[in-house]
């Protein structure tokens, strides 16, 4: 386990943890994107949480994949992929912050800052430059969250998965030079 500071810790997601992520996620993902979906996100859940969907992003030597444990308490995930260009063409050496949810009790404790600091942190140690980051439009707070932390935008695009509710269909990429 990595601490972070006396309550927040990372601990690795391994290959015997698929079931354990599978299930977190019916719940912190639903609670926070189900009105997205006409299937409440089930099929985005199956498809992106399947045992063998996550079995293959663990064997991505670039990539660090976590559960985010608060006060001795798994409260969400953490993904992120070194290497990963948000710019095409650039010289820059770029992180993509993949994925980080917080289940809803566990927000509102500094979490998701304490958590980017400490990527910033780390990236920075490693020569990195910038972070990115996809994030839905249609969710307002973790949007403004992502611009107060210092992310600018950088493009957009619009998501075609057919369960996907048109209206929410914008995403954006944020980045931060660190």
């Amino acid at each position: 386990m990595i601490k972070i500071t006396e309550q927040l810790f990372l601990k690795a997601i391994k290959s015997t943890h698929t079931k354990t992520l599978y299930t977190l996620m019916q719940e912190v993902y639903a609670l926070s994107y189900s009105s997205f979906w006409k299937d409440k996100g089930q099929w985005y859940i199956d498809s992106q949480y399947a045992k063998e969907v996550v079995l293959k992003e663990l064997l991505e030597t670039n990539a660090d994949y976590y559960f985010i444990v608060f006060n001795n308490e798994v409260v969400g995930v953490f993904r992120f992929v070194w290497d990963q260009k948000l710019k095409e063409n650039s010289e820059e050496k770029q992180v993509k912050l993949h994925r980080v949810y917080i289940h809803p009790k566990a927000q509102h404790n500094g979490l998701g800052k304490t958590l980017l600091t400490w990527l910033e942190e780390k990236a920075q140690t490693q020569g990195y430059t910038l972070i990115w980051l996809d994030a839905m439009n249609e969710q307002p707070q973790a949007f403004q969250f992502y611009k107060k932390q210092g992310y600018k935008h950088y493009s957009h695009t619009f998501l075609t998965y057919d369960l996907l509710h048109d209206k929410v269909r914008k995403m954006s990429q944020l980045y931060k030079k660190i």
